[in-house]
């Protein structure tokens, strides 16, 4: 069973170190070693910096991969427009059990995260900079670099700095989570999807990006557009941090210039000589097959044409001695029990789709396929943020990659081979529990209520999935694809507004206590009854 990767990994760089200059020496490069390293930073104006994020073709290293230029030059518009100050959030919510590549830049090189920060900072004209993590190794690390600096929270400071501590989950990362837990609220999506370039932290035009990708921009400014391009390909210059395990002989941290061939990675870390497959981009990513390795190289752009994900920047090859399909049902169970727990796409669909990968090993046959299918398509582009979307893409990548498996599986007795656990998690198969931002489970998670559907009386009106998309959706044929399902704590009110509302009188609240001390209750309709509440 492969344990939980350290939060700093074994480091190594092919080819000349960039953002890695100065591992060699120390463990972490405070101001004088960072100085000594790198040399001194000149600050640059708005339309500079963005013109030279631009002609290095930068892009966000957190997974989406968005042009940075366009991010800067959308907050500093809408800045100008609405005459506000902007502000600057550095991301290094890094949560994925597999990812430690911003992890380890945090850790050993704080300050070329910070000094990307600052030159976007000064270009803006922002008077407030956040940097938000997620383990305490960074937050410690951070912290002392903002010290170094002579940076605080202070009012009195030109330029206000602070570490922003959320816990370790995946729909931390996500920026609406960041940005509403700087505001104050917990540290999930807010259930609407805004640019946080027009309205960030309080409202204001925000900039931000992943810790990487501020480091990135720190080594363009001091070298210039032209010696960075000399590293890397033509249309991708520069290099990429990756981490690399699952079936490896040293998981690692890698520094990379874009072009170098995926095998030559693999073979760095110890991976089997001809893999199974690997995944590329992290858990919200997807999976290439043996023979694709040999074609793909590290870029974006070669990833995505070989069917890959650059992602997050993770690569996990597996054996051809472990079960596919199991090792990644282990992943989409730690990808259900990741939701927020507010959307039913999220909610509902992922464990809704774990157990239809668990039904598919349990030899549920064709019918236990097609309704992982069916599912994964419906959860995608539904949620509040990008989980459902990445989890189902993982999902849907698996089928695809291991047809011989699912084969085997469907149609057969299985494939015979273990489930060996080389995937990483984090101890014992999932994230430390709780719900973001510091509430209880109670008062995020999944109530004790539960909405029935009455088939007898339901016409197909609609009206529930419009209050109530978290539980419902509609079918093909206009009627809820659930006859009943668990109502998330949140979402009480809106229950009782869809069973008041409902044309038809076809929904009904209860109450679940099996097992449990009684909960607050909500006000039940009887089916059939009149639209008088019974019973608070």
């Amino acid at each position: 069973m492969n344990e939980a990767l350290p939060d700093v990994p074994e480091v190594r760089v092919v080819g000349l170190p960039q953002l890695t200059s100065g591992f060699d020496l120390v463990e972490r490069l405070d101001l004088p070693m960072h100085l000594k390293v790198h040399g001194p930073l000149d600050p640059l104006g708005g339309e500079q910096l963005a013109q030279l994020a631009e002609n290095i073709n930068l892009k966000g290293r957190g997974g989406a991969g968005f042009p940075f230029h366009k991010k800067l030059r959308s907050v500093a518009e809408s800045a100008i427009k609405r005459g506000v100050r902007p502000v600057v959030v550095v991301n290094g919510s890094e949560d994925e059990p597999a990812c430690r590549k911003d992890t380890v830049l945090i850790n050993r090189a704080p300050h070329l995260i910070l000094d990307g920060a600052l030159l976007c900072a000064e270009a803006l004209g922002a008077r407030t900079l956040v940097i938000g993590v997620t383990r305490e190794s960074t937050q410690r690390s951070m912290e002392a670099a903002l010290a170094e600096r002579g940076l605080s929270n202070s009012r009195r400071s030109a330029l206000r700095a602070w570490v922003q501590r959320n816990p370790v989950r995946m729909v931390t990362g996500a920026a609406a989570s960041l940005i509403r837990s700087v505001d104050g609220g917990p540290a999930i999506p807010p259930g609407r999807k805004i640019s946080a370039s027009q309205s960030g932290v309080g409202g204001a035009p925000t900039l931000l990006s992943n810790a990487e990708t501020f480091a990135q921009l720190a080594i363009a400014a001091r070298i210039g557009p032209e010696r960075y391009g000399n590293t890397g390909l033509y249309d991708e210059p520069g290099t990429v941090m990756l981490t690399v395990s699952g079936a490896v002989a040293r998981p690692m941290v890698l520094e990379v210039p874009t072009g170098v061939p995926l095998r030559y990675v693999l073979q760095l870390a110890g991976a089997p000589p001809v893999p199974q497959g690997v995944l590329t981009g992290g858990y919200h990513g997807k999976w290439i097959d043996a023979a694709t390795v040999d074609e793909a190289i590290v870029s974006r752009n070669s990833l995505d044409a070989v069917g890959g994900s650059l992602g997050a920047g993770a690569i996990l090859p597996i054996s051809q001695e472990t079960c596919p399909l199991g090792e990644s049902l282990r992943v989409a169970q730690w990808l259900a029990e990741e939701s927020a727990g507010q959307c039913g796409p999220c909610y509902l669909g992922l464990p809704a789709a774990a157990r239809g990968m668990e039904d598919i090993l349990n030899g549920g046959g064709p019918a236990a396929l097609e309704a992982l299918k069916q599912v994964a398509k419906n959860v995608k582009r539904r949620g509040a943020c990008s989980h459902p979307d990445g989890s189902a893409m993982f999902l849907e990548s698996t089928i695809k990659a291991f047809t011989d498996d699912l084969a085997a599986h469907v149609l057969g007795n299985g494939c015979g081979r273990p489930v060996e656990g080389v995937l990483p998690l984090f101890e014992g198969g999932r994230a430390p529990t709780g719900i973001p931002g510091g509430q209880e489970p109670e008062e995020t998670g999944a109530s004790r209520q539960k909405i029935y559907v009455d088939w007898t009386l339901c016409r197909g009106h609609g009206l529930c999935a419009d209050i109530l998309p978290e539980v419902f959706e509609l079918g093909a044929d206009g009627f809820p694809t659930v006859a009943q399902a668990q109502v998330p704590r949140y979402a009480e009110a809106k229950a009782l507004r869809a069973v008041r509302r409902c044309p038809a009188l076809a929904l009904r609240l209860e109450e679940d206590t099996r097992g449990q001390a009684p909960s607050r209750n909500l006000p039940v309709l009887s089916q059939g009854r009149g639209r008088r509440a019974l019973g608070r």
